[in-house]
C-alpha cells in the first residue's frame, strides 16, 4: 500500500489532532528509519497505520480481542490499549498488509516488549516522541534516541510505568518486560 493511500485511509478514520500526530510519527519514525538504517517504506506504513483503530467502539475492538484470540489479559486492561493489537490485526484483515514487521511494529506501539525488532523499536519511540508530545520525561528521551534506540525504549518504559503506577493504573506485563531487559542491559553495561 502506497502511503498516500494510506494517509488517506486514516485521515477519515483520525479526529483532525490525532491525525496531525500520526503525520508527525510518520516524520519522526522516518527519521530515525533513516538513522537506524531501517526500510523507510515500511516504516513510513507502520507509523501512518499506527492508530487505525483508535477511535474504533470498545465493544468492536473486544469482539476482535475474542475472535482473532489475541491476548486474553487484553480485557483486564483499559480499552485505550486495545487499539494497537487490534489495529494491527484491523489493518490486516481490512487492507490487506500482510508484511509481518509493519504488523508487528502496529501491535507493539503502545506497550512495547522485550525482544522487540529495530522497526517496533522505531514506531514505539516515534509515537512517544513525536514534537506534539510534551510531558514529564520526554525531552529525555529525545536527547538520547540518535545515540541509543534502546536506552531510550527503556526510559519511554520507565516513564510509562511510573505515570501509571502515580495514578494507580495497571500497567501491561510487556512494558514490565520491556523495562526489565533494557535494565539487564543498562546493569550489564552491555
Amino acid at each position: 500500500m502506497e502511503a498516500d493511500k494510506a494517509l488517506k485511509i486514516v485521515e477519515k478514520q483520525l479526529t483532525k489532532k490525532r491525525y496531525e500526530h500520526t503525520v508527525r510519527v510518520m516524520e519522526t519514525a522516518l527519521d530515525l528509519a533513516k538513522h537506524y538504517k531501517v526500510d523507510e517504506q515500511k516504516i513510513e506504513l507502520a507509523a501512518i497505520l499506527h492508530d487505525y483503530a483508535k477511535y474504533r467502539d470498545p465493544k468492536e475492538m473486544k469482539r476482535w480481542i475474542i475472535e482473532e484470540k489475541l491476548p486474553h489479559d487484553l480485557l483486564e486492561h483499559h480499552p485505550e490499549l486495545w487499539h494497537a493489537p487490534v489495529g494491527a490485526k484491523m489493518v490486516e484483515r481490512e487492507l490487506g498488509v500482510s508484511d509481518p514487521q509493519i504488523i508487528s511494529a502496529i501491535h507493539w506501539h503502545t506497550t512495547g516488549k522485550r525482544h522487540m525488532s529495530v522497526m517496533d523499536k522505531v514506531i514505539f519511540i516515534a509515537d512517544y516522541i513525536e514534537p506534539g508530545r510534551d510531558f514529564p520525561g520526554v525531552d529525555e528521551v529525545r536527547g538520547i534516541v540518535y545515540h541509543d534506540l534502546d536506552q531510550a525504549c527503556w526510559l519511554a518504559a520507565r516513564n510509562t510505568i511510573t505515570f501509571l503506577m502515580s495514578r494507580n493504573q495497571p500497567i501491561y506485563p510487556d512494558t514490565f518486560q520491556l523495562y526489565n531487559e533494557k535494565l539487564g542491559r543498562n546493569m550489564n553495561g552491555k
